[in-house]
Parts: structure tokens; C-alpha cells; sequence
């Protein structure tokens, strides 16, 4: 499958993360790979992941793929309650100012 530039370089850097966990025990790689990708890529970064795992052979290491089942879609229950709005609102509700 030929990917655009701005893909080819997601999966580039999906896979990067990938080859940094390689060096970690086995059980924590899938894990580690969610949870860098969940806290550190932005809603759009991780919608068009997702898109390019329907697709399907993108060239994402089976670490990646393995990480998927875990990683926060844009848009689910649980993104909106990471989102800043639910947090100030939250915080709000428990009494907490600027």
C-alpha cells in the first residue's frame, strides 16, 4: 500500500515507539506503546491511526497493531473526559478556581 507523506510518517513514528519498547520487558511493550501514543499524540494524530489500521497492511510493526485494542479513539467516553473542557468543568464542580 503506498501511504502519503504525513501517513508514511505516522507509521514511522508508531513504529519508532515500537522499537523503544522492544528493549522493555515483554509484558509492558503493548502497554507502553498505548500509553506514549494515548498521551502524546493529539485526537487528529490518532484518528488518521486508526484509519490507516482499517486499511490494513500499513507497514505498523505487530507491536503497533497489538496496541491498537488499547489506544483512545477520538471521540469515545472516555477521550471526553480527558478533554480540558470536562477537566476545568470538573474542577469547577469541586470547588477549585484560577
Amino acid at each position: 500500500m503506498s501511504l502519503d507523506n504525513t501517513n508514511a510518517k505516522l507509521v514511522r513514528m508508531a513504529n519508532q515507539i515500537a522499537t523503544f519498547f522492544k528493549s522493555q520487558p515483554e509484558a509492558e511493550r503493548i502497554h507502553g506503546v498505548a500509553t506514549h501514543i494515548n498521551k502524546f499524540w493529539e485526537p487528529r494524530m490518532r484518528k488518521a491511526f486508526f484509519e490507516l489500521i482499517e486499511q490494513g497492511d500499513t507497514g505498523f510493526d505487530p507491536i503497533v497493531i497489538a496496541a491498537a485494542d488499547i489506544i483512545k479513539r477520538p471521540g469515545s467516553p472516555s477521550q471526553a473526559a480527558d478533554s480540558p473542557e470536562h477537566v476545568d468543568l470538573a474542577m469547577q464542580q469541586a470547588g477549585f478556581s484560577d
